[in-house]
């Protein structure tokens, strides 16, 4: 839990991800290995972010009778319109976002920031915004990468990002029935801080474990990648707390998760939600007593689909509790890069020659528990399974070192757009009976919108019943417009996946770049539902414009929600 609970910086780094301290860079050899098999090379020159006083701010906008009533309701010195505070708020960790503010362009800046620091005082800042026609972008971690906490202004002539970091602490524990109090601007780390000396823990370890925050975690539907093991982060919401224009609403919390019959989960309406009908302030989460033992373990598979016929029977057949608690296998595309970064690679690839596999597919595992017997008991009954399914044990050391790198992914990011690469993941998820097909035509899709000698890498992970999630990294060349090339790759993408039966988004959310894909999903009177219940919490529309609700009537100032390729 060490390398969980490490301190964080108070700010992240502004052009790109997490810590500014903590880098991730591709060795020579990756990049030798890129050009040979793919024809991707870096860029001859380095193209770093521009400095911060190089990036272009419009004046704020926002009027003076506003400014003061934001400063009557948090204090004075909780507003900012400092360049540094409006550019860390300029937008999320999508590639659009971060291109446009490492080319130094900060246009879709906030006016301001505001920081409160009690559930009375989001309360009053919505009531201030409501009264000056000022649109609130909720902000929590900033790890968005769909576009969810970019500070679209909609009809309004202002906006500002409303700030939830010192709303970040353990409200209350109750430890016989083994929930927690917390507030939405705890971060994961400083949640399984306040929880390591009580012996818990939420389970909650997705890829933006050490930024992203309690609330943005609710609000986004939020997977962790323990998921199999501890469940989806909404699958242990208790209840919430959320501010509105209209006061505040409280919902959940006489009852276990699920455990009422009074009419609707309306708790369900606010996960989800993406800061669209109010601010989260506080959320009740069922935890977990945390682990003792743990273990690793590594499994090969001939192919992609005999990988996917024993990931399905684990869950099918093992089920949570029981199946591994991290449960991921790549395509073969993914684990050459999963090999070549652990140290074990290439011997590994000796050895799984020796027995026929020229292009492994590698499942990686981990299994958590309380008790060394328990998790002995697990772990043999799912190698039963892969076993069963043509799949051979490869050197642990290799599920190991991705645990332990697990959470750097992101950084390494930011050093390819360095070197002038185009880079994007995307996620979806689907029935087991359409996973081959969907996975197809998504890889199809990627190659015809990006070129064929592009990237394109995967993995299933989230196993369910019925099927699971797929995700998806790829990356080439940038073009020379790299925003016209993110626009028209996520076109043809979602289109392809709505086309092959996937959701547009497993555990993403939808923000401002999936919302024309789940206006279809959900179909014309979910989104009047979706509405009607917005117009209730929200009835000038204040909350988070542009983000959710398909053509709502507010609708992006920018190029960031791009729809389905015919509505070009």
């Amino acid at each position: 839990m060490a390398n969980l609970l490490t301190q964080l910086p108070q700010r992240s780094i502004w052009h790109g991800w997490g810590d500014p301290e903590a880098k991730s860079v591709l060795p020579g050899y990756a990049w030798r290995a890129l050009k040979l098999v793919r024809g991707v090379e870096p860029a001859a020159v380095n193209t770093p972010p521009v400095a911060l006083d190089d990036v272009r701010l419009p004046e704020p906008a926002i009027d003076a009778d506003a400014i003061e009533a934001l400063r009557s309701a948090v204090g004075a010195e909780h507003v900012s319109t400092e360049r540094l505070d409006r550019v860390e708020h300029a937008g999320g960790k999508s590639y659009p976002d971060l291109y446009r503010l490492r080319a130094g362009d900060g246009s879709h800046a906030p006016d301001a920031v505001v920081f409160p620091g009690t559930s009375d005082e989001v309360v009053a800042v919505l009531r201030a915004c409501a009264a000056n026609d000022v649109a609130v972008v909720p902000f929590g971690g900033g790890t968005s990468v769909v576009g969810g906490v970019d500070p679209v202004r909609g009809r309004f002539a202002a906006v500002i990002s409303l700030d939830l970091r010192r709303l970040n602490r353990l409200l209350d524990l109750d430890e016989t029935s083994m929930t927690a109090v917390l507030q939405p601007g705890m971060r994961g780390p400083e949640v399984e801080a306040a929880l390591e000396p009580h012996g818990l823990t939420l389970g909650h370890f997705p890829q933006s474990f050490q930024q992203a925050t309690v609330g943005g975690f609710l609000v986004t539907r939020s997977s962790g990648q323990a998921s199999s093991g501890y469940g989806r982060f909404e699958e242990n919401v208790v209840a919430v707390k959320l501010a509105t224009p209209e006061g505040e609403l409280s919902l959940g919390g006489r009852t276990p998760t699920s455990a009422t019959a009074v009419g609707p989960k309306l708790i369900d309406v606010l996960i989800g939600s993406e800061g669209t009908l109010g601010v989260i302030t506080e959320v009740t989460m069922q935890v977990h007593p945390a682990p003792t033992e743990s273990e690793q373990a590594t499994w090969a598979f001939p192919t992609f689909e005999q990988g996917l016929t024993a990931f399905r029977r684990l869950a099918q057949e093992l089920g949570h509790g029981v199946m591994p608690d991290v449960s991921r296998l790549s395509d073969v595309e993914e684990s050459l890069i999963v090999l070549a970064q652990a140290s074990t690679g290439i011997p590994a690839m000796g050895y799984l020659g020796l027995r026929g596999m020229k292009h492994p597919c590698l499942g990686v595992f981990q299994w958590e528990d309380t008790d060394a017997a328990d998790l002995a008991a697990r772990r043999k009954r799912a190698e039963r399974i892969l076993k069963a399914e043509g799949g051979r044990k490869a050197p642990s050391s290799i599920a190991e070192h991705w645990m332990s790198h697990r959470f750097r992914g992101p950084y390494q990011r930011d050093h390819l757009m360095d070197r002038g690469i185009f880079v994007e993941t995307l996620e979806t998820a689907t029935m087991w009976s359409n996973i081959p097909h969907l996975y197809a035509k998504v890889v199809e899709a990627i190659h015809a919108s990006v070129g064929e000698k592009a990237v394109v890498q995967a993995h299933v992970s989230h196993l369910y019943d019925g099927g699971a999630s797929l995700y998806f990294t790829f990356f080439s060349a940038a073009e020379t417009d790299p925003l016209a090339q993110w626009s028209r790759v996520k076109c043809t993408v979602g289109d392809a996946i709505a086309a092959a039966g996937g959701t547009i988004s497993h555990h993403h959310a939808v923000g401002t770049d999936h919302r024309p894909w789940a206006g279809e999903e959900i179909g014309d009177l979910g989104v009047r539902i979706l509405r009607a219940v917005k117009n209730e919490l929200d009835p000038s529309g204040i909350l988070n414009p542009g983000k959710l609700l398909p053509d709502a009537g507010n609708t992006p100032d920018s190029a960031a929600s791009p729809g389905p390729a015919e509505r070009d």
